[in-house]
C-alpha cells in the first residue's frame, strides 16, 4: 500500500513542477508569443481578403463601397402603414 502512495506522491510531484514550469515559461515569454499571434493574426487576415499589401485598391472594386452597392436591383412596394409610424396588424415589417 506504502508503494502506492509513493507512486501516486511522485507523480503529483511530476504533474505540479510541469504546470509551474509552464506557467513560468508563458510568463517570461509572453511579450514574444502575443507578438508571434499578432503576425499569424494579421497574416490571416490580409491573406483572406486577398490582398498582398492590407487593404488597397487591388481588390477590382469586389468590396461594397455602401451607397447603391447594398440597395435591392428591383423596387418593392411598400406596405400601407397603420400610421404613426407603428406597423400595420398583417404587416411583418
Amino acid at each position: 500500500m506504502q508503494k502506492i502512495i509513493n507512486v501516486l506522491a511522485v507523480a503529483s510531484a511530476a504533474v505540479s513542477v510541469a504546470v509551474v514550469g509552464s506557467g513560468l515559461y508563458i510568463y517570461i515569454n509572453r511579450a514574444s508569443i502575443i507578438d508571434g499571434v499578432k503576425s499569424q493574426v494579421m497574416e490571416a487576415v490580409t491573406g483572406s481578403i486577398g490582398l498582398p499589401g492590407g487593404l488597397g485598391g487591388a481588390s477590382g472594386g469586389s468590396l461594397p463601397l455602401g451607397s447603391n452597392d447594398l440597395a435591392s436591383p428591383t423596387p418593392q412596394a411598400s406596405a400601407p402603414s397603420a400610421g404613426l409610424g407603428l406597423p400595420a396588424p398583417n404587416n411583418p415589417f
